[in-house]
């Protein structure tokens, strides 16, 4: 495992203060703000510690409340809903300067089989065909103020290969869209709780950006703003974060300052592991 990979699986994971209290420590890409994958990967971290190994989280239900502080470490408290022979149910806060800044509501089964079905895999370039996000980072970096263009060109921990390539820079008139590759940097444990939190992490990457795609927008233009609201996750089927992962995202409508995404993860199998939704902010101040 590479050291930048090493530093996320520590991200991830939190430290105990006490029964349900739990702190993570805060990740600056270059924006001030925390990345919401963050909070959402720390806040699974927090309530996996709080149920059973054989219990698997199956959905997560969020809030955005306030904008983070990525210099700042994150406290989650955890609250125990319920315990059932099936399910478990907890909430989650995220607290910075003794203020909320996010609600999770997550739920966890134990493992059982039953009828199946699912929406096959789009037909796209697998990842060997396609180009990694680092290398548009890299050819369009002078574009990137001095001062954070470090953290764009250092190595990640998340390796993006976008099928259809959004030009930030320039944005053109498109369909809202967005299929991507993801894939650790590196191997990872086969710990199942390991790869839900990366997972998590993940979900948010380049997500809300596909709803700006029809409007030749982009969240790098100044004066423009761009925030997750609400983000909702559901888990399918067993996976692997640190083999090549699908992430097909659309947004089927945009109005009122908000947009809308959807998205699903698929393996290289075809197998539908994931299914992704969020609506936020997308307004020119």
């Amino acid at each position: 495992m590479g050291q930048v990979l090493t530093e996320l699986v520590s991200l991830l994971q939190l430290e105990k203060i006490e029964d349900g209290i739990y702190r993570g420590q805060s990740q600056d890409l270059g924006f001030k703000a925390l990345f919401g994958g963050q909070v959402m990967g720390q806040a699974v971290s927090a309530a996996q510690e709080t149920v059973a190994e054989d219990r698997v989280i199956h959905s997560l239900h969020s809030y955005f409340l306030r904008a983070g502080d990525a210099n700042k470490p994150v406290v989650y408290e955890v609250e125990n809903l319920r315990d059932g022979r099936s399910f478990n149910t907890r909430r989650i806060k995220a607290i910075q300067n003794g203020k909320p800044i996010f609600y999770m509501t997550a739920s966890f089964q134990v493992t059982e089989k039953g009828f199946e079905h699912q929406d096959l895999m789009p037909s796209v370039p697998g990842p060997d065909d396609v180009k990694s996000y680092n290398d548009f980072i890299f050819d369009h970096q002078e574009y990137i103020p001095e001062s954070i263009r470090g953290k764009f060109l250092a190595e990640k921990p998340i390796e993006v290969r976008p099928v259809q390539e959004y030009n930030w820079v320039h944005p053109e008139k498109s369909d809202p869209l967005c299929q991507m590759w993801i894939k650790a940097n590196g191997s990872l444990s086969d710990d199942p709780r390991t790869h839900f939190c990366m997972l998590a992490y993940c979900s948010d990457f380049q997500f809300l950006t596909t709803s700006l795609m029809p409007h030749a927008a982009s969240h790098w233009h100044p004066n423009f703003q761009i925030a997750s609201v609400d983000h909702a996750m559901w888990f399918h089927r067993p996976f692997k974060i640190d083999e090549w992962l699908l992430y097909s995202t659309d947004s089927p409508s945009a109005c009122g300052g908000r947009g809308l995404v959807k998205g699903q993860i698929y393996n290289q199998k075809g197998e539908l592991v994931a299914s992704t939704m969020q609506e936020g902010v997308i307004r020119q101040r």
